[in-house]
Formats: structure tokens, sequence, C-alpha cells
């Protein structure tokens, strides 16, 4: 846990853009910084969701840890994209309306899109504004306000997270740790599949100890990283250079060229594992190109080194 807020230090602050009862400051603020993870993560969460159906033999339910507004739900059930949302979003006139307003809008626009994903979601967050919210609009079936790195589930709690057929991460490791995990696995009534794009900054270890411990087996996608934002000004870029460096990550074309890079974890029943393994089911899309915003890159090694500001 230590280790986290340590590393976190280095990453610039954005709790402020969750304890609003909308979504319109999430996806100024984070659309402003190219964020992409809900986009180039949604074809390779797709993927897994289509081996777990296999397995069930029915639709999953999918359990999203760091739930916020639910995002990766609209996302997946929907023919839309957070490039799409933050327009919406961005329109003069949806900046003009009340929340609540701005919430009945939001339920008959979802309502008016086809269902293009066969999962259900739920949610995890400790934001109750956000969880809120995504339930009010019918993104999340249900919602759990909880954190679960300082204490239990309630009964009730423990009754919604034991419906998770898939456990989802796209950016809340490093936020939330192994007691968070070990606290939803504790609570399932199946062993899940837990999937966690996570950035290069974080370990793993810890997580990937403890789901072991509850018979699910880690797998790492290979020779893949997957972009999750620009990084927001100059400061943030070199104190999370430093800090990969400092773990003996290369950063060189990867965290270098300005964008945060997550990696992709995928744990579940050994059995499983061996009746699709990852590399079998994942086709990888990186969303290294996606960026249209100026990003800093770092240009050579060492003292001699330089950072640029580039245009895409």
């Amino acid at each position: 846990m230590q280790q986290y807020a340590t590393l976190n230090a280095s990453k610039a602050n954005f709790d402020n853009i969750y304890d609003r009862p909308d979504p319109r400051g999430y996806f100024s603020v984070l659309g402003a910084l190219d964020y992409m993870i809900p986009d180039v993560a949604d074809p390779i969460i797709r993927q897994i969701l289509r081996a777990r159906e296999k397995r069930l033999d029915r639709p999953p339910t999918v359990l999203d840890v760091g739930c916020s507004y639910g995002i990766n739900a609209a996302v997946h059930r929907f023919p839309l994209s957070f490039r799409r949302l933050r327009l919406r979003y961005a329109n003069p006139d949806m900046a003009a309306v009340d929340p609540e307003q701005l919430a009945r809008l939001d339920r008959s626009y979802y309502g008016s899109w086809p269902q293009i994903g066969t999962a259900r979601f739920i949610g995890l967050d400790v934001s109750a504004p956000a969880v809120r919210y995504a339930v009010s609009v019918g993104l999340l079936e249900a919602g759990v306000i909880a954190n679960l790195e300082s204490g239990e589930p309630r009964p009730e709690d423990r009754q919604c997270l034991g419906r998770a057929d898939v456990v989802l991460s796209t950016g809340c490791v490093g936020y939330v740790t192994e007691r968070t995990f070990a606290a939803i696995l504790n609570a399932t009534e199946r062993p899940p599949w837990v999937v966690s794009f996570v950035l290069r900054m974080f370990p793993y270890d810890a997580i990937a100890a403890a789901l072991a411990e509850r018979g699910l087996v880690t797998e790492k996608l290979a020779g893949a990283t997957f972009v999750q934002r620009r990084f927001r000004d100059l400061e943030e870029f070199g104190n999370c250079l430093a800090t990969l460096e400092k773990l003996g990550i290369d950063t060189n074309g990867l965290e270098a060229e300005g964008r945060f890079q997550a990696e992709l974890f995928v744990s579940r029943p050994r059995e499983d594992a061996l009746a699709a393994p990852l590399g079998r089911i994942v086709t990888v899309v990186s969303g290294r190109n996606r960026t249209v915003g100026t990003r800093y890159v770092r240009v050579g090694r060492g003292p001699d080194a330089q950072v640029l500001r580039v245009p895409s």
C-alpha cells in the first residue's frame, strides 16, 4: 500500500473530477489529455468476454472496479466511444443543464442505442456521486460504494459482488491493492476471471499472489502495451519517467514518447487458462497512433537527452 502511495505521488491528482453528480468534469479534464484506455481496452475486453461466455454458456456479469461514471459499460454495451461521449458533454447546450436534467437526458440517450455487448455490468467505486449516476442512467445494473482497502463489504454489498463472473480494472490498480481484490474474491460465488490493465509503474506481484491463494493463475499478455493518456504537463512527464527508470523499466519508445502505458494481466482458474491461453484469445490494438494533442517526448538517453513538445 505504501509503495503504491509513493508511486502515485509522481502522477497528477484528479480526485476532484469524481465527486460531481455527473460526468461532465470527468470528460472535460481527461478528454483534454487524450484519455483513451476505455476505447483501447474495449476490443481486448470483448475478446476476453466472448471466451468467458463460452466457458459459462451464458453472458457474463462484469464487476468494473473503479467504475467511476460507468464509462467501460457504456463503451462495451453501445456503439459509443470515450471520444464520442466527450463531444456530447462538450456541447454548450449540455453544459447549460442542471445535473438532474442531464441524468434524464442521459437515460434517454443510452436507451436509444442498440445493445452490441452481451455482458451485464455492475460497479465498485469509492465515489458515491459517480456510482449513483451510472446506476441512475442505466449503465450499471447495480453499484457498490465502498473502500475495500480499509474495510470489508457490507452483507448487501457482498451479495452484489458475488455475482461477478469477470472482475475488470482499466486503471484503478495503484489506487487499490491486493486487499480490494481479495475482498472481492472472498465474496464471489464462483472463481471469476480477473482482467487488469495496469500502468507499468505499478507492480502486480502482490495482487497476482493474492489471486493465486484463491486458485487463479495469472498470465501477462506479452509484447503489448496500451496507451492510457498523455502526461498532463512537463512535471508529471519528468516525475513518471524518473519513477519508472528507478524501477529499472526502460521507457524509450513507450512512456518517453509522452503517454502512460499499461500492461494486461488476466487471472483465471487453471483449467480455464489451459483451455484457452491468453495469447490465443486476444488480438492486440494498442492505441499508439491515436494521440491527437501535444505530448512530451524524450529524445536520447542520459544527461544529453532532450525533452520536446510534439504536436500529433
